[in-house]
């Protein structure tokens, strides 16, 4: 059974056996200074464990999750979780990262809404941050995992795995903290964002706030949600998940409902379109379950994304890396082209691989194409 003791600054954790992907809470840090100079805290951090730390603690993996990901890597509806895991069949014992093998770390982000310190946490003074959560940034992010890491008896990591956002978090992890991972894989990311994805997460954004029941992000006050906003959000992000040809395939100029047809022609004016339905689809199931201003402050986290800020560029940066780093793309990722992780891949002196995944889904094929990727992953651990 896995033991555990939080203290208040220093927080201790030591497993024992095996422990089941339940969430656990741990006060990571008592105050926090943002990489914007805003001061928070208590930092309180959401996570799930797999597999049993060994007595050195030198077998923990750390998997990162994307936007809209959290802690349930791995499992069903359960445990109050609202989805099941975003990576099942890629964790767990005897698959690409071995439990029997791995003790496997998974922590909700900073700024996130399923249990981690985010904008729908209570502040110090008993109300619900909202507007004043302030701007984070990646390397925030890093920080306080860093400091769960730390919390847990952890000082270096066998690997550190994440795509998307979570694949912006593992590059910083390998820049700002070289000595504490041995091996990395980074999914359909690049090592800064670009102009387009700056773009796509700004007019998310405006959405949201363009909600009459945004209420300036002091929604919680009001008992209302910013529904509508986050839903429309949610379904422009989508598009940018899937690939063209994906849609296409899928959908085509196919109706959801057809009440009358002449001539084989759908006529129907009030029948939607199927892959309309498909996006308000998506769209309202991530409504039931995330919180409006996580979204937007970890929209703008992305934004941020630079591996060269303050470093003399992303090259240079890049050059501090230590730990031996697999690169993998999506061949239809049109949200983050391979290019990208090729323009890394050159970059790293000590890269291991860069792999290219053929597949129709487009960016979302990093948690779709799991046979393909685990297969590069165990070659890897």
């Amino acid at each position: 059974m896995l033991q555990k003791r939080v203290e208040e600054v220093a927080t201790a954790a030591w497993h024992t056996g095996i422990f089941a992907g339940h969430r656990q809470f741990a006060r990571v840090l008592d105050d926090f200074v943002t990489e914007f100079g805003v001061a928070i805290g208590p930092i309180d951090v959401a996570y799930e464990t797999w597999g049993t730390l060994n007595a050195d603690h030198s077998n923990a993996v750390l998997v990162l999750h994307a936007l809209t990901g959290d802690s349930h890597a791995v499992g069903q509806i359960e445990d109050g979780h609202a989805t099941p895991g975003w990576w099942n069949g890629l964790i767990g014992p005897g698959l690409a990262i071995d439990t029997s093998r791995y003790f496997v770390v998974c922590p909700n982000v900073l700024g996130g809404c399923q249990g981690t310190t985010g904008p729908s946490s209570v502040a110090p003074d008993g109300e619900v941050y909202g507007s004043r959560f302030p701007t984070i940034t990646i390397r925030d992010q890093v920080a306080v995992e860093y400091a769960l890491a730390r919390a847990l008896g952890i000082e270096r990591f066998a690997g550190i795995v994440g795509g998307s956002m979570g694949g912006m978090r593992v590059l910083e992890w390998l820049i700002s903290y070289p000595e504490a991972c041995e091996r990395a894989v980074v999914l359909a990311v690049g090592a800064t964002a670009t102009a387009e994805q700056i773009a796509l997460s700004s007019l998310q954004i405006r959405m949201i706030e363009s909600d009459p029941n945004f209420c300036g992000g002091d929604y919680h006050r009001y008992g209302v949600v910013p529904s509508h906003g986050l839903r429309l959000a949610r379904e422009l992000a989508h598009l940018s998940y899937r690939s063209p040809d994906e849609l296409d395939t899928r959908f085509g100029r196919s109706r959801q409902s057809v009440s009358s047809t002449t001539s084989g022609a759908d006529l129907d004016g009030d029948a939607s379109f199927a892959v309309e339905s498909y996006l308000a689809h998506h769209g309202q199931k991530l409504v039931q379950r995330f919180d409006a201003n996580s979204y937007i402050r970890l929209s703008e986290a992305m934004n941020h994304h630079d591996v060269g800020r303050g470093r003399g560029g992303v090259r240079h940066a890049l050059r501090r890396v230590k730990a031996k780093v697999t690169v993998i793309g999506i061949s239809s990722d049109r949200l983050f082209p391979v290019q990208q992780q090729r323009t890394i891949a050159e970059a790293l002196p000590t890269c291991d691989g860069m792999y290219i995944v053929e597949s129709r889904i487009g960016h979302d094929g990093f948690l779709v194409e799991v046979r393909a990727i685990g297969d590069i992953i165990r070659s890897v651990l």
